[in-house]
This record gives C-alpha cells, sequence and structure tokens, in this order.
C-alpha cells in the first residue's frame, strides 16, 4: 500500500473537485486491509472513506476496525445503512461488537435488527461474557450420514455462500447431535454418486462445550491444528462453529492483559491513547498502593535491624544490591513460568518438577552471583581498604545472603503463578513488580540473618 498520507491527499484533492466516481473508484481498488488500516488512522476521514464503500466492502472493512472506530461509525452512519451492514454482519463479530458497547445502545440496536439475526443476536449474549457461547456463529453446513457425497455438494452450492466456512462440513443426526465432523476435500475425492456421507465418518473429531472458557479455546485450535470447530452444548447438540479468526482475536486480547498484568497494572481493555485518563489512572493506581504497602514492610524490616545497622554501619551500603538481586530474579522466574502456563508448556501438575528446576537454578544463578558479591567485597577493600580487619566476614555475609536471597526469589517466583492458578486466579496477577516487591521483604530478613551469623562478636 502506498504511504496513507499520500492516499488522505488524493482522496482531498478529489474531494475538492467533487470526483465522486473517482473517489469511489480509488477507496474500492483498495485492499481491505488497507481500507482497515486508513480508516484506523485516520479518525478525520472515516465517514468520508466509509461512504464511499461498496456494501460488501464496508461489511468486510467494519469486521476489521477497532472497537472505539466501530462505535464511532454507529453514531454517525445513517440509520438505514447501520442496520443494514449489522444485519449482514456475521453473527460472532456482531456479538462482540455488541459485548463492548453500553446496554442500553445494544438495545435500541437490536430492536432494528430483522427477527432472524435479533433471535441470534439475543441468543449469542445470552452466554456468559468470557464463553465460547459468546464467540460461535450459527453459520455453518450440516448433513445427515444417509445423505450422498452429491446431495452434499448440491447442498453446499445452495446454502455455502451464508455459512462462514465450507472447510469442514458437520454431520448430525435428526436431533440435531453432532456425530462427526468432515472437510471438505473429502467429499471431492471420492465418487459423488455412490458414496455416502456415512461412509466418510471416522468418530475423530474435536468440539467444544458451548460454556467452556474462551481462554481454552486457543490451546485446543494450537494443539489440533483446525480452522474450525463445532460448538455443543451438555446433549451434544450442535448449536454452532468457532472459526480461527475469533480465537486469534482471544489470543491477542489475552496476550494484551497478561503483559499489562505482569507489568503492576490492571488490563486496560481499551487502547492506551483513547482510554480516558481518570480510567488509565484507576487502573494503575490500585497496583501502586498495594506494592507501596508491600514495600512498606521493607522499612519496617530495616527498623527491625536499627541496632545492627547502626553498629555496622557497612551493612547498610549492600541493602540495595540485596534486594534488587532478589526481585531481579523473582521476576525473570515468574515471567518464564507465566508465559509457560500460558502456552500449555506447564501445568499445576507439575509444580514439584518445575520446583526442583528452579531448586538448582537458584542454587547456581545464587552461586554465581555470590562469588561476584564475594569478590567485589575482597577487591575493593585491596584497593580502598574500605572493610579492615572484617573484611571476609563482610564477604561471607554478602556472598551466603546472595545465594539465599537469590534462592528464595527463584522458588517464590515460580511457585507462585502456580498456586495462583490453583487458588482460581489469573497467574499473571502475580506480576514481576508483585514477586520483587515480596522478596525484597524476606531478602532484608535473609541478608540480616546472615549478618548475625558471621558478624556476631566482630562488628555485631
Amino acid at each position: 500500500m502506498e504511504d496513507i498520507q499520500a492516499v488522505i491527499e488524493r482522496f482531498d484533492n478529489l474531494l475538492l473537485l467533487e470526483a465522486h466516481n473517482e473517489l469511489r473508484e480509488l477507496i474500492n481498488d483498495m485492499n481491505i486491509s488497507d481500507v482497515g488500516e486508513l480508516l484506523n488512522e485516520d479518525s478525520k476521514h472515516t465517514m468520508l472513506f466509509f461512504e464511499h464503500l461498496d456494501l460488501q466492502r464496508a461489511i468486510a472493512v467494519f469486521r476489521i476496525l477497532d472497537v472505539s472506530i466501530q462505535e464511532d461509525l454507529i453514531k454517525s452512519l445513517p440509520t438505514h445503512k447501520l442496520i443494514q451492514i449489522l444485519n449482514e454482519l456475521p453473527p460472532d463479530d456482531r456479538t462482540s461488537l455488541f459485548s463492548e458497547m453500553p446496554s442500553h445502545a445494544v438495545k435500541e440496536i437490536i430492536k432494528q435488527l430483522n427477527p432472524e439475526e435479533r433471535k441470534v443476536t439475543l441468543s449469542l449474549l445470552g452466554y456468559p461474557e468470557e464463553s465460547v457461547g459468546r464467540l460461535m456463529t450459527p453459520d455453518y453446513i450440516d448433513v445427515e450420514p444417509d445423505w450422498t457425497v452429491e446431495q452434499v455438494l448440491t447442498y453446499i452450492r445452495d446454502y455455502g455462500k451464508s455459512s462462514e466456512t465450507i472447510d469442514v462440513i458437520y454431520v448430525t443426526d435428526k436431533n440435531g447431535k453432532l456425530i462427526d465432523d468432515i472437510r471438505i476435500r473429502d467429499f471431492l475425492l471420492v465418487d459423488p454418486k455412490t458414496t455416502k456421507v456415512e461412509d466418510l465418518i471416522d468418530g475423530r473429531y474435536i468440539s467444544l462445550n458451548v460454556n467452556d472458557d474462551q481462554k481454552e479455546t486457543v490451546n485446543v485450535f494450537q494443539m489440533n491444528n483446525r480452522v474450525a470447530l463445532p460448538v455443543v452444548d451438555e446433549h451434544h447438540v450442535l448449536l454452532g462453529i468457532v472459526t480461527i479468526d475469533d480465537v486469534l482475536w482471544v489470543a491477542e486480547e489475552e496476550y494484551t492483559e497478561d503483559i499489562q498484568m505482569i507489568g503492576g497494572t490492571e488490563a486496560l481493555n481499551e487502547p492506551y491513547l483513547e482510554i480516558p485518563l481518570l480510567k488509565l489512572i484507576q487502573k494503575r493506581v490500585g497496583w501502586l498502593i498495594i506494592l507501596f504497602i508491600g514495600e512498606m514492610l521493607t522499612a519496617t524490616a530495616m527498623a527491625y535491624f536499627e541496632d545492627e545497622i547502626s553498629r555496622a554501619v557497612v551493612l547498610a551500603l549492600f541493602v540495595p544490591l540485596i534486594i534488587s538481586s532478589g526481585g531481579n530474579t523473582g521476576s525473570q522466574a515468574s515471567t518464564l513460568i507465566i508465559q509457560a502456563m500460558a502456552l500449555g508448556e506447564v501445568s499445576i501438575e507439575d509444580w514439584w518438577r518445575v520446583m526442583k528446576r528452579e531448586l538448582q537454578s537458584g542454587i547456581i544463578l545464587g552461586s554465581v552471583l555470590g562469588l561476584i558479591g564475594f569478590g567485589r567485597v575482597v577487591f575493593w577493600n585491596m584497593m580502598f581498604h574500605s572493610y579492615g580487619p572484617h573484611t571476609l566476614y563482610i564477604g561471607f555475609t554478602v556472598g551466603f545472603s546472595l545465594l539465599g536471597v537469590v534462592l528464595w526469589g527463584t522458588l517464590s517466583g515460580s511457585m507462585l503463578p502456580m498456586l495462583l492458578k490453583r487458588l482460581g486466579f489469573d497467574p499473571a496477577v502475580s506480576s514481576a513488580p508483585f514477586v520483587a516487591t515480596m522478596v525484597d521483604v524476606t531478602g532484608l530478613l535473609i541478608y540480616f540473618s546472615c549478618a548475625l551469623l558471621f558478624l556476631k562478636g566482630s562488628l555485631l
């Protein structure tokens, strides 16, 4: 695509000349994705661009726009054109849009949909917000096992245009219960007159329950290499299908939410530049207060060891070194485990294997940092005579403290996400800042305990 600014300039020039045919030709000759990018980037011309699109292209573009742009168009488009687009919009995309809109606006729009689409929309909106039912579309092709392949192909030609996909054909009995799913290629590679659907059934299919969590669908699609999966109820009646494009949107939203939560904030659920400032502050301030209160415990721990610090001021010099090493290690471990759990590489049942692995990692990493810390104390004393006759004791204190703090950081950072998962919370809640704060406090306890062990009778 040529530069967006260049397209806008051409559009403006044609607009000044009132060359509406050329305007229409310009916008309709562009790729759908390019038009979507143009509308997302240039809000000033959104309505003008959209009004010059043919209906089917307008529907295709509307599907890929940011929710905020979709809402702006809903407010601005003439009612007849808006309803025309929403009636033609795939049910799953329409449901996704309505889920993001205020309920009073949704009610008014639903009233104006045609009866069939209104019924479908109300049905999908009736499922829990994060369930597979909100993702599915009722537009699919289903056939019966006693049909011939020739009948199936005729049926696809007659009704396939309104289906979300014809890559997979679903086999149901007379009560609507799912029997199997068959790829379209299997119908094309056999004799259509003599082969029946039941001859192609192998029973190796995978289905989703309508009340399943949307997050779980990502792993199911990934592990089974599917472009679409059937959705059934508790009685195994086929209700709809979920396609890979919808699952990719879920995966992107989940990834975005996890990244934001790992950074120590609530999920924004809106583009950063479009979320109101007060709402952005509200999303961030809660965690900041919690983390701040947590850090207060660090001051409490320091106060508890005030006498030791007053007798050996040198101990205070290494506090930032100790607690930052523990926090960094804990953040590393929690990020790795959260990502592994999100990808399905690690489950709660693997906690013992993870603990053993992190125990080994913590000992090795802690030993490396401990040796560096010990070497730093010894080298600094050789250069500047900073620690006097107690150099080795101080070095042992720093070295063993780093070993203990790093080991504790790896264990707590890896186990906390799994514990939260077991309790039913999102593992991403154990964000890096949260783990770092917890390790800061415990790190001080480890550090001053080591100081009492090595320096008692000398500096303490």
